[in-house]
């Protein structure tokens, strides 16, 4: 990394979790989650400083303890169950900016922990497209298996059930469905004012990167985190010949 505080990775991390207590800290292949998101922030040669946002000071010490900052503790009202992750962004970008007068900030990099098997390639892709383009935020997303166009179904007032978006013409094969991705939380790359001034990550221009559903694990259950311990152990994610890529129609 270099000296500065231009890019900012961002990884928010909470002590509250409904569905796995602990989880941030929870080791995994050896180490605590939280500690992924770390390493693989340091890694990149495009992040300039590493912070965790958290109001629990178990979760701050092990995060020091692998070398992110953390400047400051999360409010509480900002680290409940119903917490926008929005408002955290929010809340980190206007200490940052305070701390320098904003004259250096340029682009939050916003890295969940519960998503530990991204590549150093997946964050560096987001941050490049950014800034590239003219967009207000770049995210990470990966193909779905399911499509609303041929085998996501809704069901209407009579109990009959049809495609979700029902095309003009019918479909049968889900390849000539028109691609849809589902959004991944491995990486996020955000300019600073769009993060202030807008209440909505879809608010504004937003651009794609896309990931291997590999890297895209989101842990958020106990299967969730047993198949990551699998993957991890057997090095199923590690040099995938895919590569992150800008997604384009």
């Amino acid at each position: 990394m270099t000296a500065g505080n231009r890019i900012v990775a961002l990884i928010p991390a909470r002590g509250g979790s409904k569905g796995l207590p602990r989880k941030n800290i929870r080791l995994l292949g050896g180490k605590p989650l939280i500690a992924y998101a770390i390493e693989v922030a340091q890694a990149s040669e495009l992040i300039d400083r590493v912070i965790v946002s958290t109001e629990d000071a178990e979760i701050a010490d092990v995060a020091r303890e692998f070398g992110a900052e953390v400047p400051f503790t999360r409010p509480a009202e900002l680290a409940g169950d119903n917490s926008p992750e929005w408002q955290v962004w929010q809340h980190a970008v206007r200490y940052l900016q305070a701390e320098d007068d904003g004259s250096q900030l340029e682009v939050l990099v916003p890295m969940p922990p519960t998503s530990p098997l991204r590549a150093v390639e997946d964050v560096d892709a987001c941050i490049r497209l950014l800034q590239e383009g003219d967009a207000d935020m770049v995210l990470t997303v990966t193909p779905s298996s399911r499509s609303p166009y041929f085998n996501m179904l809704v069901c209407n007032q009579d109990g009959y059930v049809h495609p979700a978006i029902q095309p003009a013409t019918p479909i049968h094969r889900r390849q000539d469905a028109p691609p849809v991705f589902d959004g991944a939380t491995v990486a996020y790359a955000v300019r600073p004012e769009f993060v202030l001034n807008a209440e909505y990550i879809f608010d504004g221009k937003v651009k794609a990167v896309v990931v291997p559903a590999e890297r895209a694990l989101d842990i958020d259950t106990e299967l969730d985190f047993k198949l990551a311990e699998l993957m991890i152990g057997q090095s199923l994610y590690a040099g995938l010949a895919e590569s992150a890529r800008p997604l384009s129609v």
